[in-house]
């Protein structure tokens, strides 16, 4: 294998995406600037795999509401590359530059940012999803894609397939990982032989060779029947003359079961969330040899106050973040974001609470997402009468979580 060196490599993230499933999470703000986990973002664990792989040049393609994810990718992310190296982290809107559209496919959205691609001359072009929560070393990936001296590697999951039925791309491999078959979101997925009921899923995550990359965007670009998309039109057209393979993916999250979360939909999203307050969880937080970075506003401490009888400042099995202060309240399989304030004798139960959050006395509030700066007033119940939670204006998923964003209702 000829030597790879890390600036052989650019990654490009794309996190333009409505994220329409996660509304009203989503009404303000793109999707991967979704908090999760209390102090997280979406983007940031993307962002951190491309860190924690190495990986010094980034371009994060942006289209739908990028007000949240521009302020918070600036804030916290551009201190960790020095341009004067080479580094960055750049976030680019469209811009038009080819033509007047916004990115009509995931392959448009690349091949609209061509120019500032070949401007930095990498070798491999990592694609990249901003959408996800996962563990992933992506060099590793790279690795097999130069062994193989491939054209294009994919990255894989082995999943369902009743849970990839018309949500995945399903591949076929030989015994040599070369793919040989590729379905965009089957209907039936076809299994893996041998394991009956599993099939090969694509993670949306690829590496290309630069040049090739190039090529097919652009021979792509004038195909006037074609979704400029790579799942729907640029892997079903490579796969029988050039050298496309899986890469099976390999968990930097070091559990018993890979992790990787798609929280599209809110009640995934609130799942993916409540896990992380197990005693044991699947997706490790506190792990120091795979951090995920993000930034942290300047905050005091978390605080807890009262400790009579009937009012105490208690959180229990929960994730508490800085600058909250539970006075008197009690909470209960929680995530708080910044700056929460659970005034006394409030009850917080199974609930993701985001940052400037209030809960006034004596509310109650059950299996609740409450969005940013929300002030509950005193003695509100939400959460436990799903139709006059609707009649109030909130959200309710089918598994029934009450969704309250600040501008669907004036508590």
């Amino acid at each position: 294998m000829r030597h790879l060196m890390n600036q052989d490599v650019m990654a490009v993230v794309l996190a333009g995406g409505k994220g329409s499933r996660l509304e009203p999470l989503t009404r303000d703000r793109a999707k991967p600037a979704v908090p999760f986990g209390g102090s997280y973002r979406i983007i940031d664990f993307t962002l951190s795999n491309c860190l924690n792989s190495g990986i010094r040049k980034t371009l994060m393609l942006t289209q739908y509401k990028t007000t949240s994810l521009d302020r918070h990718v600036n804030l916290g992310w551009e201190k960790y590359f020095k341009r004067e190296l080479g580094e960055f982290m750049d976030i680019v809107p469209p811009q038009q530059r080819i033509d007047e559209n916004w990115y009509q496919g995931t392959a448009d959205a690349v091949y609209q940012n061509i120019y500032t691609i070949e401007r930095e001359r990498p070798k491999y072009v990592v694609i990249l999803a901003g959408d996800h929560i996962y563990k992933m070393d992506y060099m590793r990936l790279v690795r097999t894609h130069v062994e193989n001296q491939a054209d294009l590697t994919i990255s894989t999951l082995q999943v369902p397939t009743t849970k990839a039925a018309r949500t995945f791309g399903v591949l076929e491999v030989n015994t040599e990982n070369r793919v040989i078959g590729f379905a965009e979101k089957p209907v039936v997925p076809k299994e893996i032989p041998l394991q009956p009921g599993l099939c090969l899923a694509s993670m949306g995550i690829y590496v290309f060779s630069a040049d090739f990359l190039y090529e097919k965007l652009c021979e792509d670009a004038v195909e006037i029947n074609s979704r400029h998309d790579f799942g729907g039109d640029i892997i079903p057209s490579i796969i029988d003359n050039h050298r496309v393979f899986a890469h099976p993916f390999i968990d930097e999250n070091h559990k018993s079961e890979s992790y990787w979360r798609d929280v599209g939909t809110l009640d995934a999203y609130f799942d993916a969330n409540m896990d992380l307050i197990e005693i044991d969880p699947l997706l490790n937080l506190y792990d120091e040899k795979w951090i995920i970075w993000t930034h942290h506003p300047n905050c005091p401490p978390p605080k807890f106050v009262f400790a009579q009888e009937e009012r105490c400042g208690q959180a229990t099995n929960s994730i508490v973040c800085d600058g909250s202060i539970i006075s008197g309240g009690n909470v209960t399989q929680s995530i708080l974001g910044h700056r929460v304030r659970v005034n006394s004798y409030a009850q917080v139960e199974q609930c993701i609470l985001f940052s400037d959050v209030e809960i006034g006395r004596r509310a109650k509030i059950h299996r609740t997402i409450i969005d940013n700066g929300v002030h509950v007033p005193s003695g509100m119940e939400i959460g436990f009468d799903k139709d006059l939670d609707r009649a109030r204006g909130f959200f309710v998923t089918e598994n029934g979580i009450t969704v309250v964003s600040g501008n669907t209702y004036q508590l």
